[in-house]
């Protein structure tokens, strides 16, 4: 039987659709689980999955028991969607690109993966390893739901030949995976000093500082990385534009956003919090140039 092509498009743009609306509610997940660390109420629901024994504990709700039960609550959405997600490409498996009932199932794998993270980061009263694991676990699937909702976007419909297959791959993908590697491992490092509380132990008492040093130094090496790749690579296609525009922008809001939470000593839990968002959107939007690079799925 021969493929609709209208209704195999529709399929995947709304598959991409429902990605990115995920993709949207996993960096929310990631900032509010930020936020708990930053208001220190990792432990405000003592037992897991439930919150004080229930769904909903109204008699226990406060700021800190609102931030890790929503925190739950969004992990569950995020859950529930990419099992959908998964089903969905597996269903359509034979409309979608062939990588995608795989990736799906990856992050499937690795939102289950991170729930049991969660799990232990509770169970086990907040050690820094399990923390610092969860968080690397969360950024990784921003960036390959980030990747996946922009192939899906790009790649052609599979009845179709697209322009750029004959052509061999450029230097681009090389250089922009490159950036998008050292940007994770700068939040990697952001993460171990958070989970370690090395900046505030740096600011207050001295202590761990080589941690802030090295998250410092590493900040001017990607961001002058990532402000040169936007300048040399954005142009090529507006959207590719954009999207390096806006990574060149946020990494530059990063480092004022550092400074000023180092100046304030870390009193402001907006401005770090601010800090933990500007991580997770920079890791998506390096994640969608990466995939945006590679000349299979991209018809310029």
């Amino acid at each position: 039987m021969t493929l609709s092509l209208p209704s195999t498009r529709r399929r995947r743009e709304g598959l991409a659709a429902f990605s990115a609306h995920l993709l949207v509610a996993l960096i929310a997940l990631v900032v509010v689980g930020g936020a708990t660390r930053v208001m220190e109420a990792g432990l405000a629901c003592p037992d897991w999955p439930l919150c004080y024994g229930s769904l909903l504990p109204g008699r226990q709700m406060n700021l800190q028991v609102f931030l890790e039960w929503f925190h739950r609550l969004d992990a569950f959405v995020v859950g529930v969607g990419l099992l959908v997600l998964t089903g969905l490409s597996w269903w359509w498996r034979k409309e979608l690109p062939p990588w995608c009932p795989p990736v799906a199932s990856l992050a499937l794998v690795l939102v289950i993966v991170q729930a049991a993270l969660g799990a232990l980061t509770v169970t086990l009263l907040l050690p820094f390893p399990v923390v610092t694991a969860h968080l690397v676990t969360a950024l990784l699937l921003v960036a390959l739901l980030s990747g996946a909702t922009q192939a899906l976007w790009a790649s052609p419909p599979p009845t179709s030949v697209p322009e750029s297959s004959g052509r061999s791959l450029s230097v681009w993908p090389w250089l922009a995976g490159g950036a998008a590697l050292l940007v994770f491992a700068q939040c990697l490092l952001g993460g171990l000093m958070a989970t370690q509380w090395a900046a505030g132990r740096c600011v207050g008492h001295g202590d761990g500082c080589e941690w802030l040093l090295l998250h410092r130094l590493g900040a001017r090496v990607v961001g002058l990385l990532v402000v040169l790749l936007a300048a040399v690579w954005g142009w090529r296609r507006p959207l590719d534009r954009l999207l390096a525009s806006a990574a060149a922008l946020l990494v530059l809001l990063q480092i004022a956003l550092g400074v000023f939470s180092l100046r304030y000593s870390l009193s402001v839990p907006a401005i770090t919090i601010g800090h933990q968002l500007g991580a997770a959107l920079l890791v998506a939007l390096m994640a969608a140039l990466v995939v945006r690079s590679w000349p299979v799925l991209i018809d310029g």
